[in-house]
């Protein structure tokens, strides 16, 4: 049973958003993307601020949504890895023109990275 069965969008730009919409997915998925398959641990320590307990929520609805694929090795002690499927790929060239947007935004509205405001 999908996440998405039962439920009703007014337009496609409205599903979009509930797969990939929230403050981290777009985080995760960006990781994953540009630098391929990533552990557990791995994807926290990428990710400053994100709890344990959410990022756990948004992997499991990403691969619900069959945009990530998680494997899990036989061994002990247990390893985990994720990487983006076919339609989590092809999500890419989305998140490129939004990063694209934003580094222009942040020129027009002469604002800097976070990184670069200390």
């Amino acid at each position: 049973m999908s996440r998405m069965d039962g439920k009703m969008f007014n337009c496609e730009k409205e599903l979009t958003l509930s797969v990939i919409g929230g403050k981290w997915k777009m985080i995760i998925l960006w990781h994953l993307g540009k630098e391929g398959t990533k552990r557990f641990g791995e994807l926290k320590a990428l990710i400053p601020g994100i709890t344990q307990r959410m990022l756990v929520n948004q992997l499991r609805e990403l691969e619900e949504d069959r945009i990530i694929h998680r494997e899990v090795y036989p061994v002990v002690p247990p390893k985990v890895e994720y990487s983006l499927t076919k339609q989590g790929e092809s999500l890419m060239p989305i998140l490129d023109a939004m990063y694209k947007w934003g580094k222009d935004y942040m020129v027009t509205m002469d604002m800097k990275p976070l990184d670069d405001a200390k």
